[in-house]
């Protein structure tokens, strides 16, 4: 019993050399028992492999017998009108279709299509300035000029040397007076619109195949 209380009180005189397990130690003790290792910049590392930088290769002339593709390519232009009425078809099957009769037309009024023969009348939904009865007007855009058998079809447009057509104004119409009321919610007053419309009229005179052009 003596042999024990003795080496209990020589361990607590002498200081302690051995720590506990690392598990057991807070943070900052196990932060400085752990062990860093230095490496000198100086040395390279042994087991990483180096790099070697490769020249860039020079490019080799072309040869003289290589064609060399361009990179940008312009789309070929659309046919005008004059080239399509030049078309050796245009020329070959326009005589037979002048030669036919009752042709029609698809024109074009403000960019708007209208399928017309001679004779028939067209109202425009909207007031043509600048003209009076009696006016007659040479309508040359045109998309489809054909008749019972052929049909000539414009890229856009038929070009305006294959045919003539002619609108003559006879008048002008307008629509009955019409009234609209016009309220808001929450809002005890109302507003009275009134609004009638007018239109050109225009009556298709004049409508033959030229020759092909020169």
């Amino acid at each position: 019993m003596s042999r024990s209380l003795l080496r209990s009180v020589l361990e607590l005189r002498t200081p302690m050399t051995r720590l506990p397990p690392s598990f057991l130690l807070p943070i900052r003790s196990r932060a400085l028992t752990t062990t860093t290792q230095h490496v000198d910049p100086s040395i390279p590392p042994t087991n990483t492999p180096t790099q070697t930088s490769i020249p860039p290769r020079a490019p080799s002339p072309p040869t003289p017998n290589t064609l060399s593709r361009p990179q940008h390519q312009t789309p070929p232009a659309p046919p005008s009108a004059a080239a399509a009425a030049t078309a050796p078809s245009t020329a070959q099957f326009l005589p037979l279709l002048r030669a036919q009769p009752n042709h029609y037309i698809t024109i074009l009024i403000h960019g708007r299509p209208y399928l017309v023969t001679e004779g028939d009348q067209i109202r425009l939904p909207f007031l043509m300035h600048g003209v009076l009865p009696g006016d007659v007007l040479r309508l040359t855009r045109a998309s489809v000029l054909g008749s019972r058998d052929y049909t000539l079809r414009g890229a856009p447009l038929v070009d305006e040397r294959l045919f003539e057509c002619r609108a003559t104004v006879t008048g002008v119409e307008s629509e009955p007076l019409r009234v609209k009321v016009k309220t808001k919610r929450r809002n005890r007053r109302s507003q009275r619109v009134a609004s009638k419309h007018r239109y050109t009229i225009l009556r298709v005179s004049e409508l033959k195949v030229l020759g092909p052009a020169a």
